[in-house]
């Protein structure tokens, strides 16, 4: 007799960064360093870091922003809660919607899963409005990617406004 030995699913699953105050560049490189050091989550590929105007209030710093491709054997729910926890641990304080923060993470794509939530929305509800999404997704995917019930990857970018970013050279 056989034993079969039971393996958990494995979801490709794509995660934005974005921080302003702080060192912000700073922030963004522990924050991917926490993602990986997590048990179930495998960094598979890190985007190049890009500086933009801020959506939102005005008054706020650029912000520095990245897109990471994990493997993860969680759930969106509990991927929610370890990603809260990274923010917190740097500082996060959700006072203003929109306004400036030392780090932000949010799940932009969860394998081809559309998921409806109060506190989840997966594919991310505003990635096909934000060009700093979608430049550093273009980064490490292709512009072939479907981003479920939005489009191709390439066709939301061309539609996309143009919010002053600047790859990185560091």
């Amino acid at each position: 007799m056989t034993a079969s030995i039971k393996t958990e699913p494995v979801f490709t699953v794509f995660i934005g960064l974005g921080s302003n105050l702080e060192n912000p560049v700073q922030q963004i490189r522990t924050a991917i360093g926490a993602i990986q050091a997590n048990k179930g989550i495998n960094l598979v590929k890190a985007s190049s870091l890009y500086k933009t105007a801020p959506v939102g209030p005005e008054g706020q710093p650029d912000y520095i922003n990245a897109v990471v491709e994990v493997q993860t054997t969680m759930q969106p729910q509990a991927l929610l809660a370890t990603l809260q926890t990274i923010e917190n641990q740097h500082g996060r304080k959700r006072q203003l919607h929109w306004g400036a923060r030392t780090l932000d993470l949010d799940i932009l794509l969860f394998d081809e899963q559309v998921i409806s939530q109060p506190n989840l929305v997966i594919p991310h509800a505003h990635i096909s409005e934000r060009n700093f999404v979608l430049i550093p997704l273009l980064e490490i995917t292709d512009d072939s990617l479907m981003i479920p019930g939005k489009g191709q990857l390439n066709d939301l970018l061309q539609q996309c406004r143009d919010n002053a970013i600047e790859k990185l050279d560091i």
